[in-house]
């Protein structure tokens, strides 16, 4: 088994369950239109797919111009409301204590801008253990592209080919591969439906945090 000397996580969908308050946030701008609300449960498929993403699947067509005015009314509710019914899965932080305990440096590599992952950052208390975080705008690149993994590879003075990429999207094993990262698939995050896709059979695949686990740690007994 390989020992990994890293890991790196997407948030959304991966450490954070955000649905809801991405979804609220979504419906308000719906009831911003005089539509009714969406339910969470039909909306979370699209929870990876940022603003934009969540406005083309829940909201009726409509020209540039006023889709553009709702990403705006989105994003304002959104950066006020961000971590109002958000949790880390169950599990996360069994597995973040693990890292900690283990001495495995971690971070973060999400397509959320910085104005909107670091206050999610600080009420999820992840500061005092996270290594790096890497946003969407942190660099001209984001994810599938590979050089937010890469720099988050930097940050951590880590080689990608000793480190795991952890994501529930596409993109994310996309960027992860192309980086040079090893990477696993997360089934129970937004994404997991398209996780059928060329290429995500040769990462490993994590049903529950616990199986991250088990896979970096192989003494692991999930009963003890």
């Amino acid at each position: 088994m390989k020992s990994y000397k890293a890991v790196l996580f997407d948030l959304d969908g991966t450490l954070l369950d955000s649905a809801p308050d991405l979804v609220a946030s979504l419906n308000w701008v719906r009831r911003y239109e005089q539509l009714d609300p969406l339910p969470v449960d039909q909306m979370s498929q699209y929870a990876s797919k940022g603003a934009l993403g969540l406005l083309n699947a829940g909201m009726p067509k409509t020209d540039p111009d006023t889709l553009e005015t709702w990403r705006l009314l989105f994003l304002d509710h959104y950066a006020n409301n961000s971590y109002r019914e958000s949790r880390l899965y169950e599990g996360v932080p069994e597995l973040l204590d693990y890292l900690a305990a283990a001495g495995i440096p971690w971070g973060v590599v999400t397509n959320k801008i910085e104005s909107l992952t670091f206050p999610i950052i600080r009420a999820a208390a992840l500061e005092a253990t996270i290594g790096c975080v890497v946003c969407g705008d942190t660099l001209e690149e984001s994810k599938p592209h590979p050089a937010p993994v890469k720099y988050a590879c930097q940050k951590l003075a880590v080689s990608p080919a000793d480190t795991l990429f952890v994501g529930d999207d596409v993109r994310d094993i996309q960027a992860g591969q192309a980086a040079g990262t090893c990477t696993a698939a997360v089934h129970y995050g937004y994404g997991s439906a398209e996780l059928a896709a060329d290429g995500v059979d040769a990462s490993l695949h994590i049903h529950h945090p616990r199986d991250l686990i088990a896979a970096l740690n192989p003494d692991f007994n999930p009963l003890a």
